[in-house]
């Protein structure tokens, strides 16, 4: 019998309170690859109908965030998004599933202090979305956090380093250089936690780079080295898309889609709902493989945070708890 995958509300409700609950000190959290999508007002939503403000997904993050807030309790988060990249390697070359030594990159932390600033790296909209009440998020970091990140990831070999608010990491659409939680046009981090948690988060945020060599297996062993944070009550999120491609709009649409997204689409769910760590892993691993994939994802950037969720939660059982086309969402290590 196929599985049937969550994209109504009612099954992601059923989904999400399905996932057993976790006690302070009794088990380990799990880990997350959530679909951020494109939650950004837009004049008109055509292919990006699933997608908007008023979406399915919109709706989805909205029950999202409460739910793992309830069931996780956590002390803290730490985040990678698909739009911050440490890319000490030259980008655009051909991914290959490897163990061929790479250089190393030098991941960064953000150690923000008492409130996290954001940065508005989105182009071509009015000034007021830059700075009025609706662009508001408010979350603190946590010092003592981001060099525990550090420090897991040297233990590994990972070189890693912290990032404070004197350091910029970006320019935003008006052309500043500064520091902040990311946005890039429609995803990143802060609109979709903002639609998950409301204009605060109590939680203290902690942003981490993904490696930009985009190497599965790499990339894997930077959310393997994290594991202990689970232990520890952080709760580790990953964002991107499993469909990202800008050479074929239509592709963001599962009505207008050709089948080889949809088939990558349902090859993505099907993978990460294998029961067995090992065989997870390798079903996984496969997809970059699968030939829709570099239709899916001309650079690979916001498909790559799934190994990092997979790899710090790689035993026990894993759970699709949203399909939206496009937006997958993944609970790790349930």
């Amino acid at each position: 019998m196929e599985t049937v995958y969550p994209k109504s509300r009612e099954q992601w409700l059923n989904a999400l309170e399905s996932l057993p609950e976790v006690k302070p000190g009794e088990a380990k959290i799990p880990a997350i690859y959530f679909g951020h999508g494109h939650n950004a007002p837009r004049p008109k939503d055509t292919i990006f109908e699933h997608m908007g403000p008023r979406s399915p997904l919109a709706g989805f993050l909205r029950d999202f965030g409460p739910a793992i807030l309830k069931k996780y309790k956590p002390k803290a988060i730490v985040v990678f998004s698909a739009h911050w990249e440490s890319d000490d390697e030259i980008h655009g070359r051909e991914l290959y599933i490897s163990m061929v030594s790479l250089p190393n990159i030098t991941l960064t932390v953000t150690n923000y202090g008492d409130e996290n600033p954001l940065l508005m790296d989105y182009y071509g909209f009015p000034a007021e979305l830059y700075a009025d009440e609706k662009t508001k998020f408010k979350s603190q970091g946590d010092s003592v956090l981001s060099e525990r990140v550090v420090n897991l990831l040297k233990e590994h070999n990972i070189p890693a380093r912290t990032i404070s608010q004197d350091e910029p990491r970006g320019v935003d659409g008006r052309g500043f250089k500064g520091p902040g939680l990311d946005h890039d046009e429609f995803e990143g981090v802060f609109v979709p936690f903002k639609l998950m948690f409301g204009d605060q988060l109590d939680v203290p945020v902690v942003q981490v780079s993904i490696d930009g060599g985009l190497d599965p297996i790499k990339n894997w062993s930077v959310g393997k080295a994290l594991d202990k944070l689970r232990s520890e009550e952080v709760l580790i999120i990953t964002g991107g898309l499993t469909i990202h491609t800008f050479q074929e709009f239509s592709a963001f649409s599962e009505k207008a889609a050709r089948p080889i997204y949809k088939e990558f689409d349902k090859a993505v769910n099907d993978a990460a709902m294998v029961s067995q760590p090992t065989e997870r892993r390798e079903a996984l691993l496969n997809l970059v493989r699968h030939p829709g994939f570099r239709l899916a994802h001309p650079r690979e950037e916001h498909f790559i945070p799934i190994y990092i969720a997979a790899g710090c939660a790689d035993e026990g059982e894993s759970r699709v708890v949203s399909s939206i086309y496009g937006a997958i969402t993944v609970v790790f290590g349930v």
